[in-house]
C-alpha cells in the first residue's frame, strides 16, 4: 500500500471518528434536551391536574353546601309541620279534657 493511501485511510479514519464523537455528541445534547422538556411538560401537566382537582374540589363543596341547605330547609319545614299538628293535637286533647271535667 503506497504512502499516500495509508494517509487516505488514516484521515478516513480520523474523520469517521470524528463524526462519531459529533453524533454521539449531539445524541447526549438531544437526549438531555428531550429529558428536560419531558420534565417540563409533566411539571406542567401536575400542575395543570392539580388546578383542576382544586376546581373539581370547590365545586363539589359549593354544591354540598347547597344540598345541605335544601336538606336544612326541608327538615325546618317538616319540623314546623310536626310542632303545627302537636299543638292542634294538643289544644283538640285540652278542649277534651275541659268537656269531660265540666260534664261529668
Amino acid at each position: 500500500m503506497s504512502l499516500e493511501a495509508m494517509k487516505k485511510v488514516t484521515e478516513a479514519e480520523q474523520l469517521s471518528a470524528q463524526r462519531k464523537a459529533e453524533a454521539e455528541s449531539a445524541a447526549k445534547k438531544a437526549t438531555a434536551e428531550a429529558e428536560r422538556s419531558g420534565a417540563e411538560e409533566l411539571k406542567a401537566a401536575k400542575q395543570k391536574a392539580e388546578q383542576q382537582v382544586k376546581a373539581m374540589m370547590a365545586d363539589a363543596q359549593a354544591q354540598a353546601a347547597k344540598d345541605a341547605e335544601a336538606v336544612r330547609e326541608k327538615t325546618a319545614k317538616t319540623c314546623e309541620a310536626l310542632k303545627k299538628t302537636a299543638q292542634e293535637r294538643l289544644d283538640r286533647a285540652a278542649a277534651l279534657v275541659v268537656e269531660r271535667v265540666v260534664n261529668d
